[in-house]
């Protein structure tokens, strides 16, 4: 493990693997970990820079929160991979690249792929309820991180109650449990789930990668609509893949399009 110092003296911890171009990984849930067998997949080809957002595994989590914060943590690990990167993120993850790279990262971002990103486009589901952010916050000051995780899967993830409740005893929960908090600071980014306007000005080629026919409908609906939105972005679709896409279907197409 290695770490980088933000400009508001956070320290965040990635790990450094592989050979070549640089690619980072940004952010996973509960921490890096869960990036690992991708790590795994890609190293080969790419030096990875996969680091913990702030809140998460090992990285500082400086109060107060704030986008721009994050936004330094990602330009931190960029500078430490020498200042010119692929860039990679999942679900909400997703979201968070793409917002950094409206927010100032356009130069320090070559080229940049995303999985699943959950926009909502009016009526493709039921919308996330206006007070999300407000409900976890309560749920934080009582302490109840485990019904946060609930909350997030059941409202803002879209999963039926009675799948959740027996996750609530499988190992690893209590990793998100421990990750709970930083759910508010990703309510934060992803607002009402809504395709801001700002990502019109992202001229970085983006790849926008969904499971196909596996994917849900509202999801392949938001991304359809980014699709509209993105100057320079390509979709791609891997079949039979679910919302977990598994590593190994995964790897190369981001190999083939960061190296092209």
């Amino acid at each position: 493990m290695k770490t980088v110092t933000s400009k508001d003296d956070t320290k965040i911890a990635y790990d450094q693997i592989g050979r070549g171009p640089a690619l980072v990984l940004v952010g996973a849930t509960p921490d890096r970990s869960a990036n690992a067998q991708l790590v795994e997949f890609l190293s080969p080809h790419f030096t990875i820079y996969n680091y913990d957002r702030r809140g998460h595994g090992n990285s500082g989590d400086t109060q107060p929160w704030a986008f721009e914060r994050e936004v330094e943590d990602l330009e931190a690990v960029i500078n430490a991979a020498g200042g010119s990167v692929f860039a990679y993120g999942s679900l909400g993850n997703g979201i968070f690249v793409l917002k950094a790279a409206a927010h100032g990262l356009t130069e320090k971002i070559v080229k940049q792929a995303i999985w699943e990103t959950p926009f909502i486009i009016e009526g493709s589901r039921p919308p996330v309820p206006v007070d999300y952010k407000e409900q976890l916050e309560k749920l934080l000051a009582e302490g109840r991180h485990g019904d946060m995780v609930e909350l997030f899967l059941t409202t803002a993830v879209g999963m039926p109650a009675e799948f959740v409740t027996p996750m609530r005893s499988m190992p690893g929960w209590s990793a998100f449990e421990a990750a709970a908090p930083t759910l508010i600071y990703d309510a934060s980014v992803v607002g009402d789930f809504s395709i801001p306007k700002e990502l019109e000005k992202v001229t970085i080629p983006t790849l926008v990668l969904d499971g196909g026919q596996a994917a849900s409908p509202w999801i392949r609906t938001g991304l359809d609509a980014l699709m509209k939105i993105l100057p320079r972005a390509e979709r791609r679709s891997l079949e039979g893949q679910q919302h977990n896409v598994d590593s190994a279907a995964l790897a190369p197409a981001l190999v083939e399009f960061f190296k092209a």
